[in-house]
């Protein structure tokens, strides 16, 4: 099992930037496949990017592509999501979350099964 913590979330101008990290705990995080998601209030929680377990593959959604950036270092156990350009539109409660099976940095959030308590980013226009 693994548990997830995020931080880095925070209040920010439009056309700012944040970096939100995610800390895992347990001896396989390079084992997971992880993601980043987010929810809006009233909305769905929606996908924003993915990284493979080794960290050469990626996927993002369209609306974050060329702005967002998603890494991770296996031996610090962390995922890290850079923000840039940030517009209100991208105001929510974003999840870290954790893939046990398969390899694909998928967007589908009922793939992933571990989940951390999520940060709020709040950009004010």
């Amino acid at each position: 099992q693994v548990q997830l913590v995020e931080s880095g979330g925070g209040l920010v101008q439009a056309g700012g930037s944040l970096r939100l990290s995610c800390a895992a705990s347990g001896r396989t995080f390079s084992m997971y496949v992880m993601g980043w998601f987010r929810q809006a209030p009233g909305k769905e929680r929606e996908f924003v990017a993915a990284i493979s377990r080794g960290g050469l593959r990626t996927s993002y959604s369209d609306f974050v592509k060329g702005r967002f950036t998603i890494s991770r270092d296996n031996g610090k156990k962390t995922v890290s999501l850079q923000m840039n350009s940030l517009a209100p539109e991208d105001t929510a409660l974003y999840y870290c979350a954790a893939k046990s099976r398969g390899t694909d940095p998928s967007p589908g959030p009922d793939e992933y099964g571990y989940w951390g308590q999520g940060t709020q980013v709040t950009v004010s226009s």
